[in-house]
């Protein structure tokens, strides 16, 4: 192994670039190879998949790519470690082995349980421990609801223990996503339990990694700036013994590694400005980033604080059934056709209130087009399957002018409902299974109660910056933005002194309000990160009950960033000089 540890990722979620793992492997040196394929909607994808085959509920893809991959590893004595083992890390870890033996490989596979609390849900709830939502504070119990899954957010070092006995592939469940990082990390130095400031900076690099080319170049607001954007490689980070690391990638690879991309993928998904990890809360608010040449940034001078004392669990129930079907309605007096349309279709089902949830957006541009959005939920199934979207059709021929649909009738969907909530750390205990059966107790590290942080606003004047322009927000500013359960974040970041100055005056919580007006009547929490130019705002139930149950057209707010940075705002002239060659100058 090299001074620095050479940790490659080839996987942001369960569905990217097959080919990544051999791209990693053959594109230059690395030690470790990770893959991140769980989302908290993977976890419902998994359990719909277990239902139908009780050996299922791990990424299939993974095992795939082992299959092309994993004599390569071995030859070059590269350990892989991933979360892919999602429901059922025991079923992946047992296929991995009889994938070895049939390839005639020899290389040790090691699990982790633990994460897996479904089983315990009732007993939890029996000894006091109400599983509260962790936005609205309601209580599991209240809701009335039968959870398919619970499964604890783990740590690093359950990989720590597997990689110290001897494992050559670690299989992870629910594992925080950094923890793939931290893991190798801890295990190569030797990091203690405490090294706070160590591990907080192997979370950092783990955060930026764990997506994939979204730290390369990959969803970036300036994307006229990124080279061989076609296909992005994916990142390395080159970890130190210090805690410190290098986010890079293969040379000659699609991308780019800058300050601008590492910043961007900071601020993805993100709170406040500490960051809860399972093994260390990181203070986001002590990165300092710095460039160290072509595709090379430095990540240094991160601060972390003792892990909290609870763990957050992803639990998903079955909400009931949904269906959507969408109009389309061209030219002429949109409104007026889009409410023919409406009371057409719910006189024909017994009105809105048949419905145990109706939503219904419309959806306009400047094309002299629009979409009728039109979304059902309800427990009884037939309520909303072809007996909704049949009635669509029948009114093709005496509706509007102009009447057509996206899709045909369809049938409906089931629909999961996301609720976080908090356990105590002492109740969960992770367990690492070796190739021969043994199975070995993790130590977990010292903890301290969690306390809340504070938000905050500006209350700055808005600094002089001389003349201003009518131009969109995002000529000088980038913005990624993503979904933390039923809440979505922005994160938005300026490239200079003096265009943080004037953003951190600007973009207050009411500013915000003003820009999207579907977050006027929302709880808006702002956090100010300037050692990186940066403001992050939590935008408290945007997406409703989580992605698997959200009716808006971005469930995930993959776009809301993108479209703030469209908004028109007085921008200082003078700024322009921090924008891109293909940013809009008029």
């Amino acid at each position: 192994m090299s001074e620095a540890l050479r940790i490659a990722n080839c996987s942001g979620f369960y569905g990217d670039r097959f080919s990544a793992a051999l791209e990693m492997l053959e594109g230059g040196p690395i030690d470790v190879l990770t893959g991140d394929y769980l989302a908290e909607l993977t976890m419902l994808i998994l359990w719909k998949s277990r239902t139908k085959d009780p050996d299922a509920g791990y990424a299939t893809t993974f095992l795939r790519q082992m299959e092309e991959v994993a004599g390569l590893a071995i030859d070059r004595g590269v350990k892989i470690v991933a979360n892919a083992g999602g429901l059922n890390p025991a079923g992946l870890a047992m296929k991995l082995r009889q994938l070895l033996e049939r390839l005639g490989l020899r290389a040790k596979v090691a699990h982790i349980e633990g994460d897996d609390l479904l089983p315990r849900v009732g007993e939890l709830q029996a000894a006091g421990h109400d599983l509260r939502h962790m936005d609205t504070g309601r209580s599991l119990a209240d809701a009335g609801v039968e959870p398919v899954s619970a499964n604890v957010y783990l740590g690093a070092w359950g990989i720590v223990e597997a990689l110290s006995s001897g494992a050559d592939i670690v299989v992870c469940p629910r594992v925080t996503d950094a923890s793939l990082v931290v893991g190798p990390a801890a295990w190569r130095f030797g990091w203690a339990r405490d090294d706070w400031d160590r591990l907080a900076g192997a979370v950092v690099a783990g955060h930026i990694i764990e997506c994939g080319p979204q730290a390369t170049g990959g969803n970036y607001s300036f994307f006229s700036e990124v080279p061989g954007i076609t296909k992005l490689g994916f990142p390395i980070a080159e970890l130190r013994e210090d805690g410190s690391s290098v986010i890079t990638k293969h040379p000659g690879s699609g991308g780019l590694v800058s300050v601008g991309t590492v910043t961007a993928q900071l601020l993805y998904e993100i709170q406040g400005r500490r960051y809860i990890n399972p093994d260390v809360v990181t203070r986001f608010d002590s990165i300092q980033l710095s460039s160290e040449g072509s595709d090379r940034v430095l990540v240094s001078g991160v601060r972390g604080e003792p892990a909290s004392d609870t763990l957050k669990v992803s639990i998903n129930y079955i909400g009931g059934y949904r269906n959507t079907m969408t109009f389309v309605i061209t030219g002429l007096d949109v409104e007026a056709k889009a409410e023919i349309a409406r009371r057409q279709l719910f006189d024909s089902l017994g009105g809105e209130a048949a419905f145990e949830h109706v939503d219904v957006q419309l959806v306009q541009n400047a094309e002299a087009i629009a979409q009728l959005r039109v979304t059902v939920k309800d427990r009884d199934a037939k309520k909303v399957g072809r007996a909704f979207s049949n009635r669509f059709i029948e009114l093709a021929l005496s509706s509007y002018p102009g009447f057509f649909t996206t899709t045909p009738p369809e049938a409906e969907t089931t629909y999961g409902v996301y609720w976080p909530a908090l356990v105590p750390a002492g109740l969960v205990a992770q367990t690492v299974v070796l190739e021969d059966g043994r199975r070995l107790g993790v130590g977990e590290p010292p903890r301290r109660p969690w306390v809340e942080e504070g938000v905050d606003d500006s209350h700055a004047s808005i600094p002089d910056l001389g003349p201003t322009r009518r131009l969109p927000l995002g000529a000088v500013f980038g913005a990624r933005s993503g979904d933390k359960g039923g809440n979505a974040n922005i994160g938005v970041w300026a490239r200079s002194d003096d265009g943080y100055r004037w953003l951190e005056a600007f973009l207050t919580v009411d500013r915000l309000r003003e820009l999207l007006p579907d977050a006027a009547e929302l709880k808006i929490n702002r956090y100010a990160l300037p050692q990186i130019r940066s403001l992050n705002f939590v935008v408290i139930g945007l997406l409703g009950e989580g992605v698997a149950s959200s009716t808006r057209i971005d469930p995930q707010a993959k776009g809301l960033g993108e479209f703030l940075r469209s908004r028109i705002v007085d921008l200082p002239a003078g700024l322009l000089e921090d924008a891109p060659a293909a940013a809009p100058r008029t």
